[in-house]
């Protein structure tokens, strides 16, 4: 059955949003639990879920405004005009006049592997990064529906969207940390001569919970997150049709990128989530299938597919692209 990319781009930020609203969930749950383990107080669980996100937030600053800078260093990325890129220039730019966004800096990265990425706080200061490979190996239509995917991050917000997740993500696994180092290394001992001196049975059952939510909260937290950056793909992907009108160069693109068996370099577990396929494939060390940041190649394609109204890839297709990305 058919379906349209604004249903998916409805759909994907609903989930998007709930799922933020899941990490905040999280650690507001470990922060009131461990304040009030130590206070025996709903105030104190309050102060100690301010003081981890006001942390993350200072921890999350320079990335906010400097970390595009840096992906691209770390990337070796290289900026183009049209004389040196002409035809990425010229899409870029089409595809910027479709979605009503300025015009972003372009760069290339000098790797076969074809990938491409965006990044940048919001679209007046966005950059768009294509390796050689990409711009080698894929035809107009394909290149299209990948620089419409990655200008649909700038425009859906998607980099800073994942920064605010992110220092959320950040809260708790810091939060956590600190209260199994202080606890275990001197914290608890001090507590519970508190309690013999009138404390209640309440704090203890609380400190136990806190302990286990230490414990289990930072997983759950960066499981969402990692849910958080699927939908965005999905959301993209929708919205790249939007752009292009073209889901079948897309399509042929997620099939291409995710057949290519070149490995791209400059890729780590830091930046791996920018990218338009993950760059890290399954067959490297390096791969982690529980952590992935990107949905399977073969969902997506099926995605795209509903937009269209064909029929899901058949069986031997999807076993052909299933395990690549």
């Amino acid at each position: 059955m058919a379906t349209t990319f604004y249903g998916q781009i409805s759909a994907n930020k609903r989930n998007s949003y709930l799922l933020g609203i899941l990490v905040v969930a999280i650690l507001g749950a470990l922060g009131m639990a461990i304040g009030y383990a130590y206070s025996g107080t709903l105030t104190g669980g309050v102060g100690v879920t301010v003081v981890a996100i006001v942390l993350g937030l200072v921890a999350a600053l320079v990335s906010y405004y400097a970390g595009d800078q840096i992906v691209l260093s770390a990337s070796g990325a290289k900026e183009v005009d049209e004389k040196s890129a002409p035809e990425l220039v010229n899409v870029v730019r089409e595809l910027t006049l479709a979605a009503s966004l300025p015009m972003p800096r372009v760069y290339v990265i000098n790797d076969t592997a074809p990938n491409a990425f965006a990044t940048g706080r919001d679209p007046a200061h966005a950059s768009v990064a294509a390796t050689s490979g990409l711009l080698e190996k894929l035809d107009r239509e394909e290149l299209q529906g990948v620089i419409g995917h990655e200008l649909s991050h700038v425009r859906n917000y998607d980099i800073r969207y994942s920064l605010l997740v992110g220092v959320l993500v950040g809260s708790v696994a810091l939060l956590a940390d600190m209260f199994l180092r202080f606890t275990f290394w001197g914290g608890l001992g001090g507590r519970r001569s508190n309690d013999r001196g009138g404390g209640g049975g309440l704090q203890a059952i609380v400190m136990v919970l806190a302990i286990f939510l230490a414990i289990l909260a930072p997983i759950a937290a960066r499981m969402v997150q990692l849910a958080v950056s699927r939908q965005r793909e999905y959301l993209a992907d929708a919205s790249s049709v939007e752009l292009t009108r073209n889901p079948y160069g897309l399509e042929r693109a997620l099939a291409k990128i995710a057949g290519d068996k070149e490995v791209l370099e400059v890729a780590n577990r830091a930046t791996q989530h920018l990218y338009f396929t993950n760059p890290i494939k399954k067959f490297e060390q390096r791969a982690s299938g529980l952590f992935s940041t990107h949905p399977p190649i073969v969902d997506r394609i099926n995605r795209l597919r509903t937009l269209t109204g064909d029929a899901p890839l058949s069986p031997p297709d999807a076993r052909a692209l299933t395990g690549l990305d």
